[in-house]
C-alpha cells in the first residue's frame, strides 16, 4: 500500500502526507478490529459448545460466527481510527504530519509488511466475495471479516518469511 504513494528524499517535501497517514491508520484500525472481532467470535463459538455436539457446532456455527464477528470488529476498528487519528493529531504542525508519513514510507519493514498484508487482503476479498452466498443476510459483514482475516494472514505470511525462513535478514 505504501509503495503506491510518492516518497521524497526529505520529510519537508513529502506530498499527500495526510492521505498517507490516514490510509495507514485506518488500515491498521481495520486489522486490529479484525483480530479483536475474530477473538470475540471464537470465544462465542466456544461458549456455544455447551450441551451440543462439539463437532457439529465447530463445523457449522464457528466459521460463520467468527467471520461475522471479524467483520463487525473490522468496521468498529476502522470507525475508532476515524475518530482517533484527528484526536491524536489535533493541533499538530504540518511538518509533524509530513514527518510521520515520510517515516512510514522510509521504513523498509513497514513497506514489506504492507506488501504482504495488501496481497492477503486482495486475495481474501475476492475469495470471500465468491464464497459467501448472495442470499446470506450477513454477507457484507462476512466478506469484510474474510477480507480482514486475509489481511492478517498476509502479515503472518510476512513474519514467517522474514523472521522464520530468512532469520530477520534482508
Amino acid at each position: 500500500m505504501s509503495r503506491f504513494f510518492p516518497h521524497t528524499p526529505y520529510a519537508e517535501d513529502q506530498p499527500l502526507f495526510k492521505t498517507i497517514l490516514a490510509t495507514h491508520v485506518l488500515y491498521r484500525g481495520f486489522q486490529a478490529g479484525t483480530v479483536v472481532g475474530s477473538l470475540v467470535g471464537t470465544a462465542r463459538s466456544l461458549l456455544m459448545l455447551r450441551g451440543t455436539s462439539k463437532l457439529a457446532v465447530l463445523a457449522t456455527v464457528a466459521p460463520t460466527t467468527i467471520l461475522r464477528s471479524a467483520g463487525t470488529g473490522a468496521l468498529i476498528g476502522t470507525a475508532a481510527m476515524v475518530v482517533g487519528l484527528p484526536a491524536r493529531m489535533w493541533g499538530r504542525e504540518e511538518i509533524e504530519w509530513r514527518d510521520r508519513s515520510w517515516r512510514l514510507l522510509e521504513n523498509q519493514g513497514q513497506l514489506e509488511t504492507d506488501d504482504w498484508s495488501v496481497a492477503g487482503t486482495l486475495l481474501a476479498a475476492v475469495y470471500a466475495t465468491l464464497k459467501v452466498p448472495k442470499n446470506d443476510p450477513y454477507r457484507l459483514r462476512k466478506i469484510i471479516g474474510g477480507t480482514g482475516l486475509g489481511s492478517m494472514a498476509g502479515v503472518i505470511g510476512y513474519m514467517t518469511w522474514r523472521y522464520g525462513i530468512n532469520g530477520g535478514k534482508r
